[in-house]
């Protein structure tokens, strides 16, 4: 199985390097380990949903 760090995740999946490691840490990407300082992601990997909230409009109705 290959790796990448989460640099390389970052630029594949248009996120930052820390959004990544904070996924990473959340054990929100499968296969994840810390290697020493560095995260090792499978490179298969497909970026993780963001379950984030997100701004709702105020003019939208609920």
């Amino acid at each position: 199985m290959e790796y990448m760090t989460a640099s390389q995740a970052a630029k594949k999946w248009n996120i930052s390097q820390r959004r990544v490691q904070i996924l990473c840490s959340e054990d929100r990407i499968p296969g994840a380990f810390k290697l020493g300082e560095n995260w090792a992601i499978p490179s298969e990997m497909e970026k993780p949903e963001d379950k984030r909230k997100k701004a709702v409009d105020k003019n939208e109705s609920v």
